[in-house]
């Protein structure tokens, strides 16, 4: 459903000093949505503030070239957090998603915000604005900002085209309509160089990125009736390709390449033990109940969960007979 736009304004409106968050292992969307709302809302006379409990990723740290974008416990301290009556968490309504910046939020006096498009959603004691039908947050603040009468300029909307065309795969995944088209038109007209945009994120890989995605792709394993295609990283593959983490973001799409495909699940190997694990869905699995089963959550198509069963075969096994209930319905 649309969001209360005139509800939020209200809410931005009595706030003077606001602070900005999002979830751990930050993404376009996630970075996108907080610099151009903090944008928007430096356009709206506030000060503002951003700080998240991961670091912004190197390889797309371009999105941020003033470094507005802070990380706990490296530039500020739970005990420094900037001064703010008002606290925004975009892109996650999920307390186990905020990392330790969950913390600093529940300690916070401060007006509590949500803006969001994702499905699963906690008690972040905040008011909520979300459209699940929303194929980004990023979009969401592009309509903000026309909402609140903010002119586009390209530091808006630049992280905000980031955000959409990476949540949406640049325009091909389901969640694209029409009116998708129309936002990203707006942007590309507020002054974001898409051509620009797809080099600084696609256009700039190592060997050893390449090398650990071969390693990956190796280990694809068809399940299921060859519904379920499955792989995964270790901390070992990181260690001998010299690979960043980030170079697997894009490896849980691999399986949907399959035909006959239904689902994939992708895992990671935590350097503190357990598998970060991605899924993704063009069947009749709703990957955002399957992820809510591990303490996850997203959307239908994609979602995102943690798994420790003591060993990669156990959570493999936890997750695949999860999983295949799914498709059964």
């Amino acid at each position: 459903m649309p969001l209360r736009w005139t509800e939020l304004l209200e809410q931005l409106n009595r706030g003077t000093k606001f602070l900005i968050t999002s979830h751990v292992r930050p993404d376009c969307d996630s970075l996108g949505s907080e610099l151009g709302l903090a944008k928007v809302l430096e356009a709206m006379g506030k000060e503002v503030s951003i700080v998240n409990a991961d670091a912004t990723p190197d390889n797309i740290a371009f999105i941020d070239p003033s470094n507005k974008i802070q990380t706990l416990g490296v530039h500020v301290n739970a005990d420094s957090i900037p001064e703010h009556d008002v606290f925004i968490v975009v892109d996650t309504s999920a307390w186990i998603q905020l990392g330790d910046m969950a913390d600093v939020m529940r300690q916070s006096t401060a007006t509590k915000l949500v803006i969001d498009h994702h499905m699963s959603s906690d008690d972040l004691d905040a008011i909520e604005f979300k459209d699940v039908e929303c194929e980004a947050t990023g979009r969401l603040i592009a309509e903000l900002a026309e909402a609140a009468g903010i002119q586009l300029t390209q530091s808006i909307a630049l992280p905000l085209l980031a955000a959409l065309m990476t949540d949406t795969g640049w325009l091909r995944f389901p969640s694209v309509s029409a009116s998708s088209y129309e936002i990203a038109a707006k942007l590309v007209a507020g002054g974001a160089d898409p051509s620009w945009l797809y080099r600084q994120l696609y256009e700039q890989e190592t060997l050893p990125q390449n090398v650990i995605r071969g390693r990956i792709a190796s280990r694809m394993k068809a399940e299921a009736d060859n519904r379920i295609v499955h792989t995964f990283a270790l901390n070992r593959d990181f260690a001998e390709t010299g690979a960043p983490r980030t170079a697997t973001e894009n490896c849980v799409n691999q399986g949907l390449r399959i035909a006959d495909t239904q689902a994939t699940f992708f895992m990671v190997e935590q350097e503190t033990g357990g598998f970060k694990v991605s899924f993704r869905s063009r069947g009749p699995a709703d990957c955002s109940k399957v992820a809510e089963q591990f303490g996850g959550g997203g959307h239908k198509a994609a979602a995102g969960a943690f798994i420790d069963e003591g060993s990669l075969e156990a959570s493999q096994q936890k997750i695949l007979a999860t999983l295949s209930a799914a498709l059964e319905g």
